[in-house]
C-alpha cells in the first residue's frame, strides 16, 4: 500500500476544501453574519494539516487500484468531516452526528436532511450546504486531477475510475488530466447556463445559485422549507430540463462539442434513459390528471417529479404523497434505476440495468438454442465478460449492503415500509422518502436515531462511490503492508 501517495492526495483534498470555504465566507461578509468566522477557523485547520502533507512529493509514484479505492474513500470522509465543522461550531446543527449526516448528504449529492426549518439557517450555512452538492456532483478528485502535478504509475486513471459513477470510465482525450478538464468545463458550462436562465425568470441571485448547485449536483438541497413549490412554473420548468440534462452521461456532451454527432446519438444508454423518462411522465400524467383539473398542470408536475427522482435530485414540486399508487410505484422504480453512468446522478445506473436485462435475454436464448453463442451488445460493440462480471458482483454487493442496512436501522422501531424507503433514499442518493413511510416528500430524517443515521451515512458514501471503495476501506486485508 503506497501510504505516501494516499497522504499526498489527502493533503491536497484538505487544501482544496479550504479554498472552497472562501465562498461561504464571502456570503457571510455580504450578509453580515458573524457565524462566517467558523469557516475561517475550519479553513485554518484544513491548511494546518494540508500544507505539510503536500510539501514533498512521494518518492514512489506507483498508484494501483487499491490505493485509488482507499484514497477516494478517505477523501470523501475527510471532506464530510471538515465540511461539517462550521455547522457544529456555529451551533446551526448541535449534534455531531446530525452535522456529519447533513454534510455527507451534501457532498454525496443525496439531499437527505435532518433539518426541520432550513429557512432559519444563516445564508452562509445555506450556501455551503448547497455548494457541497456542486462540489460532490462531479467529484472533488476529478477536480484535483485538473490541478495535481503527479504523473505516472496509473495515478490519474485509477483516481478517475474509482470516483466516477458507473460501470466503466474511458479516456475522452489522450491524457486523463485533459479528460478531467473537459468534463469540468462541460459541468461549469451547464451550471452557468442554468443560472442565467433562472435569473432571467427573476429568481433572486442567492436562491438561483443554491438551486443551480442542487440541480447540477443532482442533490436537492434548497433554501425554502417548501422546496420548489415556492417558485413559479417557469422556474420549475427550467429546473426540470436541467435535472434531465445533468443525468445524461457527460461523454454525450463531449462528443457533441467535438462534432461527433453520430457517436453521441449512438449511445443506447442515453436513448433508454430518455425513453424511461418519457414513458414514466406519460403514465403518471394520465394517472394524476383528474387531481389537477387538466392535463397541462398534471404534465408539469409529472415531468418535474420524474426528472427529480430518476436523476436522484430530490426536489419537490407538489405533495405526491397524495398521488395514487401507480405513479408512486413508478417513482419508486425510477429511484432504483437512476440516471446514466458518467453523470452526476445516483441509483443503480441505466447502463447496468440495460446490461442486466440483456443478460437475462441472452440466458433465455442460450437455453432455447444451446448451440448458438450470444454476446451482449451496447452501442454496436460487444460487452466484454469482465464488465458483465463486475456488474453481477456490484449487484450482489448492492443487495447485501441494502439488506444489512435495512436490518440495522430496524432497531429504531419504525415499520418495514418506512425503513425500506429510508434505506432506498439514502443508498440511491435520492434523499427523498416517497411518501410510503412516516416521512413523506415534505419530511426529513430527523426522527431516526444516531445509530441509524450512521448506517445511512455509510450508505450515502457507499452509493456515491459505487460501494467497493467503502468496503475495501474497512477490510483488514487493505491495511496490511505489502
Amino acid at each position: 500500500m503506497n501510504y505516501g501517495m494516499i497522504f499526498f492526495i489527502l493533503g491536497w483534498v484538505l487544501n482544496v476544501q479550504a479554498a472552497f470555504m472562501l465562498l461561504p465566507c464571502l456570503v457571510a461578509l455580504i450578509y453580515g453574519e458573524p457565524c462566517g468566522q467558523w469557516f475561517l477557523v475550519s479553513m485554518g485547520l484544513c491548511l494546518l494539516f494540508g500544507i505539510p502533507m503536500v510539501l514533498s512529493r512521494p518518492s514512489n509514484p506507483v498508484f494501483y487500484t487499491a490505493e485509488g479505492f482507499v484514497a477516494v474513500a478517505l477523501s470523501w470522509i475527510l471532506l464530510s468531516v471538515t465540511g461539517a465543522l462550521p455547522f457544529l461550531w456555529s451551533g446551526s446543527i448541535e449534534s455531531p452526528v446530525d452535522a456529519l449526516f447533513e454534510m455527507v448528504s451534501g457532498f454525496t449529492t443525496t439531499g437527505a436532511s435532518i433539518l426541520t426549518d432550513v429557512e432559519s439557517l444563516p445564508k452562509c450555512m445555506l450556501f455551503w450546504r448547497s455548494f457541497s452538492h456542486w462540489i460532490g456532483g462531479m467529484g472533488v478528485l476529478v477536480f484535483l486531477l485538473c490541478l495535481l502535478p503527479m504523473t505516472g504509475g496509473g495515478f490519474h486513471m485509477n483516481l478517475l475510475k474509482t470516483e466516477s459513477p458507473g460501470p466503466s470510465v474511458s479516456r475522452l482525450l489522450p491524457r486523463v488530466q485533459n479528460t478531467a478538464k473537459a468534463l469540468y468545463l462541460i459541468y461549469i458550462g451547464l451550471t452557468v447556463l442554468q443560472l442565467v436562465l433562472l435569473l432571467a425568470g427573476r429568481m433572486p441571485l442567492f436562491d438561483a445559485l443554491a438551486i443551480t448547485f442542487g440541480t447540477a449536483g443532482t442533490g436537492g438541497f434548497g433554501v425554502r422549507n417548501s422546496s420548489m413549490t415556492y417558485y413559479s412554473p417557469y422556474i420549475r420548468n427550467v429546473v426540470t430540463v436541467f435535472m434531465i440534462l445533468f443525468g445524461i452521461n457527460f461523454n454525450f456532451y463531449f462528443f457533441l462539442l467535438m462534432g461527433k454527432f453520430r457517436r453521441a446519438f449512438q449511445s443506447e444508454e442515453v436513448r433508454v434513459y430518455l425513453a424511461f423518462i418519457l414513458a414514466s411522465i406519460a403514465i403518471i400524467t394520465v394517472s394524476i390528471t383528474p387531481m389537477y383539473g387538466g392535463i397541462e398542470r398534471a404534465f408539469h408536475h409529472a415531468a418535474f417529479q420524474v426528472a427529480s427522482i430518476i436523476t436522484t435530485t430530490g426536489y419537490v414540486s407538489t405533495n405526491f404523497d397524495d398521488w395514487p399508487e401507480i405513479p408512486r410505484t413508478v417513482l419508486l422504480v425510477l429511484m432504483f434505476v437512476g440516471s446514466c453512468a458518467g453523470s452526476t446522478g445516483g441509483g443503480i445506473k441505466i447502463s447496468r440495468v440495460l446490461i442486466l436485462i440483456k443478460s437475462v435475454y441472452c440466458e433465455i436464448m442460450q437455453f432455447l438454442h444451446p448451440q448458438i453463442v450470444r454476446k451482449i451488445w451496447i452501442d454496436g460493440k460487444p460487452v466484454d465478460s469482465e464488465t458483465v462480471r463486475s456488474i453481477y458482483v456490484f449487484m450482489a454487493a448492492y443487495l447485501l449492503v441494502f439488506v444489512v442496512s435495512l436490518l440495522l436501522i430496524s432497531a429504531d422501531g419504525f415499520d418495514l415500509v418506512t425503513n425500506f424507503t429510508a434505506v432506498a433514499a439514502a443508498f440511491n442518493d435520492v434523499g427523498l422518502d416517497l411518501g410510503l413511510g412516516i416521512m413523506g416528500p415534505t419530511g426529513n430524517f430527523s426522527s431516526f436515531g444516531d445509530f441509524s443515521k450512521v448506517v445511512l451515512i455509510f450508505d450515502m458514501l457507499a452509493s456515491r462511490l459505487e460501494i467497493f471503495p467503502m468496503l475495501i476501506l474497512f477490510s483488514r486485508e487493505t491495511w496490511r503492508r505489502f
